[in-house]
């Protein structure tokens, strides 16, 4: 040993020699003590001893009811339909903000601009009427949803319960062949698809998380929400008293929602069983203790990363689809415009399904999101069924304030009871909109397991219309 080497540990011994007599003599029991009484404190809420009254523990109590084989479900369900409702009914005042100033105020405005500057009419209909008006939708309709039901998942995962529900659902999908984690997954999807999607890194097995990323879509995502709640109102709800009308068409949406639940349950169980095929992988979860959510942290995390990206997203693939539909709307041959052509063309087929070729075209040329369904439908409605005096004009997408109108349009072109839950049922079980197939192309890197996510919901939509038609005609 050096001399330098030496010194050196002379001088650590004498430090380590000072803090001891600075910590005091008693610090090793303080020490001792402490561990001991954690430890102590753990026992009495881990082990039970007969004839020992049970440790009190709010957590305890808490799972207890959370995580029960006769409550936990129902608590879940009424606890998912009351985040749904907050997020139905929180958003309709700030929608209607947005829908005012965009469409009704700036909508004229920018038309006037494109007067004034001799705009040609077509270059005025493709950005105004279509990019344009395609955007504000989007806007209107994505954003105030989005901006509440984000932060109340985040405040749910921060609060400690998410974890709960993937414990409760643990079961289920695991004899689909799916991971536990799956729940969180499609928990998310009920906000957004592809944030759903983009969630299911949380899944370690590869298999298994190409099972949760293809399975997402059957979350009804907020933008198909509105449809749900609109058509089951129309149709649905109008075939009972007024003052039951709201509870049923609620129950009818909420059958829909449970609906998509059971078709992932199915699916999962499908792919796993074939192409997919391999067991389910076993992982521990420990349920985190229940915790004051942190609220402006959570808010800031939900807006700039969920909310804006997702909207972002969203706004990208919509202005395209704008011009499309208005080229669509407007483009004529032999006097006739694409759209009618199409319908016309479409309507026997679609017909096989109980539903129309309205809503094929409508589904078709509104992939980028699903927000902008029913004022496309509206539209192509007017358009098709000839009905004067309804909209913003020929081939301009618009939404009525009232939905006795909104009925009246339907109905008017030919919808009934069966076309209202045909178009519930295919609306769960459609393709999902292009920023969630995007999505799953970046996730997956795979064009194969892209194109299984996009077509195989198409393929069982159009099976259980076909299903739900017969079954309704041998009824009648």
């Amino acid at each position: 040993m050096n001399k330098q080497t030496a010194n050196d540990r002379e001088e650590i011994l004498s430090v380590v020699n000072k803090a001891r007599w600075d910590l005091g003599v008693n610090f090793h029991d303080t020490v001792i003590e402490s561990i001991y009484a954690d430890a102590s404190k753990i026992a009495r809420k881990t082990v039970h001893q007969k004839g020992d009254k049970e440790a009190y523990s709010l957590d305890i109590k808490i799972d207890k009811i959370v995580t029960s084989r006769w409550l936990g479900f129902p608590l879940m369900f009424l606890i998912l339909a009351l985040v749904f409702w907050i997020t139905v009914a929180g958003a309709n005042y700030p929608s209607g903000l947005l829908a005012s100033l965009l469409i009704d105020y700036m909508h004229p405005i920018l038309k006037s601009g494109a007067a004034a500057i001799h705009l040609p009419w077509w270059l005025d209909g493709v950005l105004i009427d279509g990019a344009y008006l395609a955007m504000a939708w989007v806007i209107a309709v994505m954003l105030p949803p989005m901006a509440i039901f984000f932060p109340l998942f985040t405040l749910m995962e921060d609060l400690g319960y998410l974890p709960r529900v993937a414990f409760n659902m643990d079961n289920l999908f695991r004899r689909a062949g799916a991971h536990g984690k799956q729940a969180l997954t499609m928990s998310m999807g009920f906000g957004c698809n592809a944030a759903g999607v983009v969630a299911a890194r949380v899944i370690d097995s590869p298999r298994e998380r190409l099972v949760a990323i293809i399975t997402n879509n059957f979350s009804l995502c907020n933008g198909r929400w509105p449809t749900q709640i609109l058509i089951a109102s129309i149709f649905i709800g109008g075939l009972v008293p007024a003052s039951f009308a709201g509870i049923v068409s609620a129950g009818a949406v909420v059958g829909v929602a449970v609906l998509g639940i059971f078709f992932s349950l199915v699916v999962s169980w499908g792919l796993s069983k074939s192409v997919l095929k391999g067991e389910a992988s076993a992982f521990s979860l420990e349920l985190p203790p229940y915790r004051p959510p942190r609220i402006w942290q959570t808010l800031y995390t939900s807006l700039i990363d969920r909310t804006i990206f997702v909207l972002w997203r969203a706004i990208v693939f919509a202005v395209p689809a704008g011009i499309v539909i208005w080229v669509v709307a407007n483009v004529k041959i032999d006097g006739i415009s694409l759209a009618e052509h199409f319908i016309d063309w479409s309507n026997p087929f679609a017909f096989v399904f109980g539903l129309n070729g309205v809503i094929l075209l409508a589904y078709i040329i509104a992939i980028p999101a699903n927000e902008i369904v029913i004022p496309t439908v509206l539209m192509l409605t007017v358009l098709s069924s000839k009905l004067a005096g309804m909209g913003s004009g020929t081939g301009v997408m618009f939404e009525l304030d009232s939905t006795a109108d909104t009925a009246a349009v339907l109905k008017a072109g030919g919808w009934t009871l069966l076309t209202g839950i045909n178009l519930m049922l295919f609306s769960l079980l459609h393709n999902p909109c292009s920023t969630t197939i995007v999505t799953i192309y970046k996730e997956t890197k795979s064009l194969k397991w892209t194109l299984v996510s996009t077509f195989l919901p198409i393929a069982l939509g159009l099976i259980v219309c076909f299903f739900t038609t017969q079954i309704w005609f041998l009824l009648q």
